[in-house]
């Protein structure tokens, strides 16, 4: 029974490659989402233990956010401090520990056409599912930043979208097209782009959207006028905030993902333990706010870890 269980628990990096496994999975769950299916809901982390309390939640797809990653691995805000090697590197560790696929925010590729097929390629060496590239000129700033973000001209922008593809391996990662023009140029202009962004190969495409009061209808507009998946980023307040799963689906949304989430929620709670502590100079008020010693390690594997070693006892 226990050889067997080993070899179950195995199975993941056992069987066939992983990160094709995983891409796979992702354009079928794609395919068959928004206009009236079932949205992918994807939460946003920046580290890998992030990634391992969304799959114990039961989700099904994990998104990485480049402003999270900016300010776990540096205390600095958004804007274009994390280069190529850094994302790809911590970006590995986090698709490694889950058995989710991991889409990435790549940012505006880091560069021109060569630097574009060096990004694709990276992303993929680490297992990456999915990326998304934007058509801000650089330096970029967060798009939910405040004001709207200068944007590189549309043949650019297409041609980088088109770099991107065509350097995929056969078995590559998903390309996402982003666009960030709508606050600047209009939303006509941001579906133009995303249009050619389809045209070019891209598997998804994400209009960057504000919150504001018309924005519900922006999003129809863009999944009823673009003929690939959509992709939203649900953390931009508004009307968006009150969004459950059928109403996504209801609006053609394909992929919703929610990138300040979980990094807000603990920043959150974060600084309020830190508050308790210098105040009250102890965690009591903290206890019933936080995981037991026991919980934690559940969500870290500390269990399949001690099997394998009592199987192995090297």
């Amino acid at each position: 029974m226990k050889n067997q269980a080993m070899k179950n628990e195995a199975t993941p990096a056992a069987t066939g490659d992983k990160p094709t496994r995983l891409r796979q999975a992702l354009r079928q769950r794609l395919d068959r989402a928004g206009r009236g299916a079932a949205t992918l809901i994807a939460p946003g982390v920046y580290d890998a233990y992030g990634a391992r309390m969304v799959q114990h939640a039961g989700f099904e797809a994990v998104y990485m956010t480049g402003n999270g990653v900016s300010a776990s691995l540096l205390g600095k805000p958004d804007v274009g401090l994390v280069d190529l090697t850094m994302i790809t590197s911590h970006a590995r560790r986090v698709a490694a520990c889950v058995d989710l696929p991991l889409i990435c925010d790549a940012d505006t590729g880091y560069g021109a056409a060569a630097a574009i097929r060096r990004t694709v390629e990276e992303f993929e060496a680490a297992g990456v599912a999915a990326i998304h590239i934007e058509d801000q000129q650089s330096p970029k700033r967060c798009a939910q930043f405040p004001g709207a973000r200068a944007v590189l001209p549309f043949d650019t922008a297409v041609a980088r979208i088109a770099a991107a593809v065509a350097a995929r391996a056969p078995t590559g990662l998903l390309v996402i097209g982003r666009t960030d023009c709508a606050a600047s140029m209009g939303l006509d202009a941001a579906i133009e782009r995303a249009q050619a962004f389809a045209g070019e190969g891209a598997d998804a495409v994400f209009v960057e959207l504000k919150g504001h009061e018309g924005v519900l209808d922006d999003i129809r507009e863009v999944t009823e006028r673009v003929r690939i998946p959509c992709m939203f980023n649900l953390d931009s307040g508004g009307p968006m905030a009150a969004l459950r799963g059928a109403d996504l689906a209801d609006l053609g949304v394909a992929l919703a993902i929610y990138p300040g989430m979980l990094r807000n929620a603990l920043g959150y709670t974060m600084r309020e333990a830190l508050g308790h502590l210098r105040q009250d100079g102890n965690t009591a008020a903290m206890q019933g706010r936080m995981l037991s010693g026991a919980e934690y390690s559940d969500y870290l594997g500390l269990a399949d870890v001690e099997a394998w070693e009592e199987h192995y006892p090297a």
